[in-house]
Formats: structure tokens, C-alpha cells, sequence
């Protein structure tokens, strides 16, 4: 048996007015069933764009996924109707989007928009969906009679739990979720993450965990793969990355964060930022920003190359060149 999600070569566009912007290029991952993957990286890396470009969810126009493939379950995504994908979305792979606060419709109840998903994709009643949308929210905490309220009369946390809630109502085989605990306190943000991590338990279910907090990585993900101006620029296990990351923008990532085991005056940030997306450097897209880079990386595209059995780089410190560009 396959991976459940079996992502290669995807290239996705966005074709505006100021040009071509390159949002993500060549990227491969794979998720098997019931794995947890963590995608890191800064913000314009590319991480949102692949999520969307999964369930075929990116705003057409101007985004257009222009070459690679994305196979669920051994099905290929991209060449299914939008009414099979319809069935697929929420059903099979569910999205936790990045912002509970716009995630929700403001004027229909919660236990309602929780009941129209179960219905989308289940054939039963409406008397029996809303007894299964009271369910869950029982499930993510939430006492059900509050399923009579509007999204305004919840909290923060409380409309993220929602999220869940809808997302996980009809046990879909692969959640993905972005960056699920960015607007919540830290408090908050524990509890979210361990009800996630119960849910996932005890539903089975393999999840992309989409975020910039490598601590929230550490506590939540089996693999990692870090994320480089659409490309992705080392992947492993969750040892591999943190103990022994080997790209210079994943020992960068480290080095900007603070540690609780060393005692330094000032952290290392990576210097310069995200390049433009529609004028990517040549060669390595990191070189501009790399403190270990050398002539041949502005000129040379590195290719993938494996340090250890699931430990991937793509970095021409480690060999793999590709050829110009």
C-alpha cells in the first residue's frame, strides 16, 4: 500500500499584473496514513499555497497549479471533476484555515454550519446530522446547547474548537491545518493542540500541520519538511531536523530562535528576507541570504540529495547539481 498523499513535482503560478509569481516550485512530500507532517518555513514560503493547491481550493484567476501531480489514496487530484473533488473536500481531506475568525459564517449557528457539512457528505437526516453536530462539539469541549449560538458569542479559542469540530465531523482520513493556533494565547493554544492531538488519535486520521513555531513541531509532528521560497529545502524525521538539520536555512531557523539550554546575549537572525517571488535569484533561491554560500550557488541549481534513509537536503554543500538556472 502507498502513502495516502503522494505529492511530486508541483509547480503552482499566480499570473497577475506585475507578472509571474513563482509561488511553488517542485516540490515532493508524501504523508502515510495516520502520520503527522510539520511544513515550516517563513511566511511567502509556499506552505499555504501547496495546502490549497491540494484541494484544488486557489483563487482561479490568478493561480493555476502549471505542472506536477498530487495523488490521495493512489487517485490523482487533478484530474477529477470539481464535483468529485466536492465529495473528496471535508469528506475524505478537511482544511483548518488559518483565521477561526473568517473560518465561521456570522450569521448561522454554529451547531447548524457543523450539521450542513455532515450533510453535504453523509445520507442521513437532518434530525440525525444535528444530534452528530452537538456530538462533536461535546467532542472538542464544547457544551452542545451553546450549538444554538452565533460564532460572535465564542472566543478565540472557543470558534478554533468549531473549526475542528467541522473539519473532523466526518473523520476524513488526512486534516490539514494552517497554522491552527497562530491568533490564540499560549495557554489556549495547548489546550488546541492536545484536543487535536486527542481527535487524531482516536479518528486515525494522518495530518499536514502547516506553521511558523518549530516548538509547536516538536510537540505535535512525526516528520518535518522545511519550506524555501516554494521549494522544499530538507525534509526528515523530527530528529533528523532538530538534531541534526544540515541545510543552512534550517540551522538558521534554530539559530533565530531562542533555547532554554544556552545563555546567549543576542540571537543569530538570517540576514536579508524572502526574495520577491516574481524575480527568484538564479541558482539556489537561499544564496542571497546564505552565510555559507559560494560562487557556483548563484549559478547552480541544487538538486535533492539523501544524507541518511528519509533525511533529504537540497543543498550543493552535499553535492546533487542540477545544472544552471
Amino acid at each position: 500500500m502507498g502513502p495516502l498523499l503522494e505529492i511530486q513535482d508541483l509547480e503552482v503560478r499566480y499570473f497577475t499584473g506585475e507578472g509571474v509569481v513563482e509561488a511553488v516550485n517542485g516540490i515532493n512530500l508524501t504523508v502515510d496514513r495516520g502520520e503527522n507532517l510539520g511544513l515550516v518555513g517563513e511566511t511567502g514560503a509556499g506552505k499555504t499555497t501547496t495546502a490549497l493547491s491540494i484541494l484544488r481550493l486557489l483563487p482561479d484567476p490568478p493561480g493555476r497549479i502549471t505542472g506536477g501531480s498530487v495523488r490521495f489514496c493512489g487517485e490523482e487530484l487533478r484530474a477529477k471533476t470539481e464535483r468529485e473533488m466536492r465529495a473528496i473536500r471535508g469528506g475524505k481531506i478537511s482544511m483548518i484555515f488559518q483565521d477561526p475568525m473568517t473560518a465561521l459564517n456570522p450569521v448561522i449557528r454554529v451547531g447548524e454550519q457543523i450539521a450542513e457539512v455532515i450533510l453535504l457528505h453523509d445520507r442521513i437526516s437532518r434530525a440525525e446530522a444535528e444530534r452528530r453536530a452537538l456530538e462533536m462539539l461535546e467532542l472538542v469541549g464544547i457544551p452542545a446547547e451553546r450549538g444554538m449560538e452565533y460564532p460572535h458569542q465564542f472566543s478565540g479559542g472557543m470558534k478554533q474548537r468549531v473549526v475542528i469540530a467541522i473539519a473532523l465531523a466526518c473523520s476524513p482520513e488526512l486534516l490539514i491545518a494552517d497554522e491552527p493556533t497562530t491568533a490564540l494565547d499560549v495557554t489556549v493554544q495547548a489546550q488546541v493542540l492536545e484536543l487535536m492531538r486527542r481527535l487524531r488519535e482516536k479518528l486515525g486520521t494522518a495530518m499536514v500541520l502547516i506553521t511558523h513555531d518549530l516548538g509547536v513541531v516538536a510537540e505535535t509532528c512525526d516528520r518535518v519538511a522545511v519550506m524555501y521560497a516554494g521549494e522544499v529545502v530538507e525534509s526528515g524525521s523530527l530528529e533528523d531536523i532538530f538534531e541534526r538539520a544540515a541545510h543552512p536555512y534550517t540551522v538558521g531557523l534554530f539559530q533565530s530562535i531562542p533555547s532554554m539550554d544556552e545563555d546567549v546575549d543576542m540571537l543569530t537572525p538570517i540576514p536579508g528576507l524572502m526574495p520577491d517571488p516574481t524575480r527568484l535569484p538564479k541558482g539556489c533561491k537561499f544564496h542571497p541570504r546564505c552565510p555559507k554560500a559560494e560562487a557556483r550557488c548563484g549559478e547552480i541549481c541544487p538538486g535533492t540529495v539523501e544524507l541518511s534513509p528519509g533525511h533529504a537536503v537540497r543543498c550543493l554543500l552535499y553535492g546533487g547539481a542540477q545544472g544552471k538556472g
